[in-house]
C-alpha cells in the first residue's frame, strides 16, 4: 500500500507509510533537535520551521502544517518517497542484516540542512547526546533567530562573524576552533556543495576533511545526514567492533548501495539487542 498524504483540520496526515518509526528516526543520533513530550508527541525545528509530530492510529500527523508546507519542505526532510520496504526485502537476503531491520527498519535518514549538519557533526565529536544537544541549544539561543517554538539555526555566515571569545558561551571546548573554521569554509564556498551533492564519495569526503578537525566519521556523516548519500558509511570505534563481530569486519553484498541505512539498521540493532563488542 502507497502512503497516502492529506489534510485534517489544521494537521497533514500521512496514511499507509511503511517502515516509519518516529521515535526511532528522531532518536537515533542524525538530529540533535527533537525533544518527545509526555503524550509520545515530538517537538523540534528544523531549517526555521518548527513541527510537532506523532504517530495515533497507524497514522502519521503534522499538527499545524499545511499540505504546501509538507510538499515544500518535509516530504524531502523525512525522506517520504524513499521505499524502504524494498531496502529492506532487498537486505533481508542477509540473515544478520534481515535481524537488524527487524529492529531498526523504522529509521528514516532525514535530510537535514547542511550546514547545520556540519556544525552538529563537529560539535558530536568525542561527546555524548545530552551535552551535544546543550551545545547546540546555546548555539541557536545566542545566535539563532527567535522563531516559532524556539530559535532557528545560526547559518555559517552570522557564525563567520564571530570570535572564539563570543563562542565562549557554547562551553564546547576544543570543538568551538572547529566551528569557526567550519562556517568561515562554508561561508566563503571553499566548501564546494557541487561535489559534496553529486561527486565521487572519496572526493566529497576529502572536501568535508578541508574543515580543521573534521575527519572521515564526520564527513561521513554530514554527507549521508545533510546531503543523501546513503552510500556514505560512517564508522566510528564502536560500529567498528559491532562491524567486526557480526561480519568480520567487511559489509555483506547485500548492503550495496544502500550503506548508511543499513549503519543506521545495524547501530539500532546492536544497541537494542546489547550485542557484546
Amino acid at each position: 500500500m502507497s502512503a497516502v498524504v492529506y489534510t485534517s483540520g489544521n494537521d497533514t496526515v500521512i496514511e499507509g507509510i511503511e517502515c516509519f518509526s518516529i521515535s526511532d528516526t528522531l532518536d537515533c543520533g542524525q538530529a540533535f533537535r527533537w525533544q518527545e513530550d509526555t503524550l509520545g508527541h515530538w517537538h523540534g525545528i528544523a531549517s526555521g520551521r518548527y513541527l510537532e509530530i506523532y504517530k495515533e492510529n497507524n497514522l502519521i500527523i503534522l499538527k499545524n502544517t499545511s499540505k504546501e508546507e509538507f510538499e515544500g519542505f518535509w516530504r524531502s526532510y523525512f525522506d517520504i518517497d524513499r521505499d524502504y520496504a524494498q531496502i529492506v526485502k532487498k537486505i533481508s537476503d542477509n540473515d544478520v542484516l534481515k535481524k537488524a531491520s527487524e529492529i531498526g527498519g523504522g529509521i528514516r535518514i532525514l535530510r537535514q540542512d547542511p550546514w547545520e549538519t556540519i556544525c552538529s557533526f563537529i560539535i558530536s565529536q568525542n561527546n555524548n547526546i545530552p551535552r551535544i544537544k546543550g551545545i547546540i541549544t546555546r548555539l541557536c539561543e545566542n545566535f539563532g533567530e527567535k522563531c516559532n517554538g524556539g530559535y532557528t539555526f545560526p547559518t555559517a555566515e552570522k557564525i563567520a562573524t564571530l570570535t572564539l571569545e563570543d563562542l565562549s558561551v557554547l562551553r564546547s571546548g576544543f570543538r568551538a576552533k572547529y566551528i569557526l573554521d567550519g562556517a568561515m569554509k562554508y561561508a566563503n564556498g571553499e566548501i564546494r556543495e557541487d561535489i559534496l551533492l553529486n561527486g565521487n564519495i572519496d572526493d566529497a569526503r576529502s572536501e568535508l576533511e578541508k574543515i580543521k578537525g573534521v575527519g572521515p566519521k564526520v564527513a561521513d556523516c554530514v554527507l549521508l545526514f545533510g546531503y543523501g548519500r546513503i552510500e556514505a558509511f560512517p564508522r566510528d570505534v564502536w560500529i567498528k567492533r559491532a562491524m567486526e563481530k557480526l561480519f568480520g569486519g567487511k559489509l555483506p553484498k547485500e548492503a550495496k548501495g544502500y550503506e548508511g541505512i543499513v549503519q543506521q539498521y545495524l547501530f539500532h540493532y546492536a544497541r537494542k539487542t546489547k550485542l557484546e563488542i
